[in-house]
């Protein structure tokens, strides 16, 4: 599939947020959360779509094919993370959690990382957003299968989105005081899927003005301290998704953008790569280079994204895109 180069400008800004946060935490507080719901909502707004093409011209979704993509685009790099983080963990042990290697790397992989399982080492915690949305993949294909066939993919988005809304609040009145507690759980973002993938079914555009609007959310948002409050699940968290959806709307018509935003869209090539490895690298390098490790994690995330996109995600989806099952007609 050809790449829209607005998505990865919007990819791009979304990794470099999180790259912030990890690395000035005090300028950045909220700008991990604001990176994460981008991430989210996108990711709903692409799989409806690419869903919603195959209902449209079969009928039906192929769900082992579908499966068999997302696999393909997540799981090589993930493994090679995996085994880098085993290798440092075992010659290194940087984070001197080498008794909890084990169940790391079987969180990592199941993609049970937004469950409440203790004895995981915290430089494999980032490992929750790949959990909520792999949840998200098992879920929401037969939803929108379910309603797309009874012409009712309205209905089914208005009760998905209050179900989500009413998961949430009960597990944060199940938790109240303690709100931070639900920062990982599966019932915190699902909201902020559906309203990316309500963007793609029911939208098509928006005002030119709302795009400076939606920037200027997504900015303040990211230096208000956002973790620890309920209203962050409950408003914040929806609103980030909004200003996203309003950012989708205009710049998924771009396929070139302008010289100076160039790197951001690099950026958001390399996002995913990014996205696993910039937490681990900050965690391993803090013992010993302070608030320094931040910034030296970012230029190697870099680095490491790089490498994994030139020879694990690329190569992998190369080949996907050859094989008889990518070249059957959708």
């Amino acid at each position: 599939m050809k790449r829209i180069a607005g998505l990865d400008v919007l990819r791009g800004i979304a990794i470099l947020l999180v790259m912030l946060r990890h690395a000035f935490p005090d300028v950045f507080p909220g700008a991990g959360v604001v990176g994460v719901v981008v991430f989210f909502t996108l990711s709903g707004y692409l799989i409806t779509g690419v869903l919603a093409r195959e209902l449209q011209t079969k009928g039906r979704v192929d769900f082992k094919r579908f499966y068999l993509r997302r696999a393909r685009r997540l799981l090589p790099a993930l493994i090679a993370l995996t085994v880098i983080f085993v290798v440092v963990t075992l010659v290194f042990d940087p984070l001197g959690e080498k008794d909890k290697l084990v169940r790391t790397v079987a969180v990592l992989l199941t993609f049970t990382g937004n469950l409440p399982i203790s004895g995981v080492s915290p430089a494999a915690f980032h490992g929750w957003t790949l959990a909520t949305e792999e949840q998200f993949y098992l879920l929401w294909p037969a939803l929108l299968a379910f309603a797309w066939v009874r012409n009712r993919t309205g209905a089914v988005l208005a009760v998905t989105a209050l179900g989500a809304l009413a998961a949430c609040t009960a597990t944060l009145i199940w938790l109240w005081p303690n709100a931070d507690n639900a920062y990982a759980l599966p019932t915190s973002w699902f909201v902020c899927f559906v309203i990316g993938a309500a963007t793609r079914l029911k939208l098509t555009s928006a005002p030119r003005w709302a795009v400076p609007v939606a920037l200027v959310g997504l900015a303040v948002l990211s230096v208000v301290p956002l973790r620890g409050h309920a209203l962050t699940y409950l408003v914040a968290g929806p609103a980030i998704a909004g200003c996203t959806a309003v950012l989708l709307l205009v710049w998924s018509k771009w396929e070139q953008v302008a010289t100076p935003i160039k790197p951001l869209v690099a950026l958001g090539v390399l996002s995913y790569g990014a996205y696993l490895w910039n937490y681990p690298l900050t965690l391993w390098l803090r013992p010993e280079l302070g608030a320094a490790a931040g910034p030296l994690a970012a230029v190697l995330t870099v680095v490491a994204a790089a490498l994994s996109w030139r020879y694990v995600e690329e190569p992998v989806m190369r080949r996907g895109n050859r094989s008889p099952a990518s070249a059957r007609p959708s």
